[in-house]
């Protein structure tokens, strides 16, 4: 599925250079850092709940349904 997106110029002259650098289209390299960036924001989110649950009667939750509740 594609996307319009709109980033500065400051943004866009980054991408490119990481770009050129990795010899990938400025696309692809966006779409890797997008990853990159929800991978983090997961790490994020999941750590904060896990510190919450640091408890002796912690019980089991689904990593899926933890997703969908914390990114609605």
């Amino acid at each position: 599925k594609r996307i319009n997106l709109s980033a500065s110029e400051e943004v866009v002259e980054l991408l490119e250079k990481l770009a050129r650098r990795d010899e990938v289209p400025v696309a692809t390299k966006a779409l890797q850092l997008i990853k990159e960036a929800l991978l983090i924001e997961e790490d994020v989110i999941l750590g904060k709940l896990a510190q919450e649950r640091d408890t002796d009667n912690a019980k089991y939750l689904d990593h899926e349904d933890l997703w969908e509740k914390y990114t609605k």
